[in-house]
């Protein structure tokens, strides 16, 4: 039944990929082919379900916030890491700086850009990004991530804007490193290559509650992957995230490169890829999908019973 439901998930998300498209506004991304889509869902028993283009290489983007936050809580704590950033739903454009300027000087949680350039910064240091390569090809299951060179140099020759938001953090005495390093170290992360099945697998792990299912090892403590969830519920899917919590009703995290990575409880991961995007950013094919499977499975967290 699950398979059969994957499929269709696939099949129906493919309907809407002519109404997005790529991130053009990032040279790179906007290469990408919008009529490419797979759905990936990993099991906790083992079982694997995988449609389309469920190999094909993409980065990662603001996906990437996740392993990011994930590493700062792990190494500095709850309070380190919230002390710079907040923990509510913005309401605006994940590289918004109008209420960091205008209503706070902290930003409102680590999955807009300002709040995932507060948080890098926590990470910022020698060997910081190797350690979080290992890091994410652990959570991911998937070990042939690497940075995709061409999408990183494409990003930091047109990220002014978060070079931008680096110095208004310094300014504000939220970001205490070089700013130059910490956006450098965010856009690495950011140009990680993943695949859905890879998204899946980290998506695994969370709704596992930090466990790897297959081999049984704690990767992130029980609270780290509480706050995560909460966070990709709440603000996970950019300024549509109120949406995406009543249609879908689960975490679940977008990127601008096409990936959407969704967390079923002790169940499941779910990994999508569609380069197609909607007018906030989001992968319209997976976000069909996943609206698709949660209706039909009944995943919503309010219809689980």
């Amino acid at each position: 039944m699950l398979q059969e439901n994957v499929k269709a998930a696939w099949e129906y998300g493919r309907q809407f990929l002519d109404q997005g498209k790529t991130a053009d506004y990032i040279p790179e991304l906007g290469k990408a082919d919008p009529s490419r889509f797979g759905i990936c869902v990993r099991t906790t028993d083992g079982q694997s379900y995988e449609y389309g283009d469920t190999d094909f290489r993409f980065t990662m983007q603001s996906i990437s916030k996740i392993v990011s936050l994930a590493a700062a809580l792990e190494r500095r704590g709850f309070d380190d890491v919230f002390n710079r950033v907040m923990m509510e739903p913005s309401g605006d454009a994940f590289n918004s700086i109008l209420k960091l300027d205008m209503a706070s000087n902290r930003p409102f949680n680590p999955m807009i850009n300002a709040g995932a350039i507060a948080v890098t910064d926590l990470l910022v240091g020698d060997g910081a990004f190797d350690e979080l390569l290992g890091f994410v090809r652990s959570l991911c299951m998937d070990d042939g991530i690497s940075m995709d060179e061409a999408v990183y140099h494409s990003e930091i020759l047109t990220c002014d804007r978060n070079r931008s938001i680096g110095f208004l953090l310094k300014s504000k005495d939220v970001l205490h490193g070089d700013v130059m390093q910490v956006v450098d170290l965010y856009t690495r992360m950011c140009s990680l290559s993943v695949t859905a099945r890879s998204l899946a697998g980290l998506a695994l792990v969370l709704a596992a509650g930090g466990i790897n299912p297959k081999t049984g090892t704690r990767l992130l403590q029980h609270h780290t992957v509480r706050v995560i969830k909460t966070l990709m519920f709440t603000c996970g899917m950019y300024d549509r995230s109120g949406e995406f919590a009543i249609k879908v009703g689960l975490p679940c995290k977008s990127g601008v490169g096409g990936g959407i990575m969704s967390c079923v409880e002790n169940r499941m991961g779910i990994g999508t890829y569609g380069p197609a995007l909607d007018d906030k950013g989001n992968s319209i094919g997976g976000g069909y999908a996943l609206e698709y499977l949660s209706r039909k499975m009944r995943l919503h967290i309010f219809d689980q019973n």
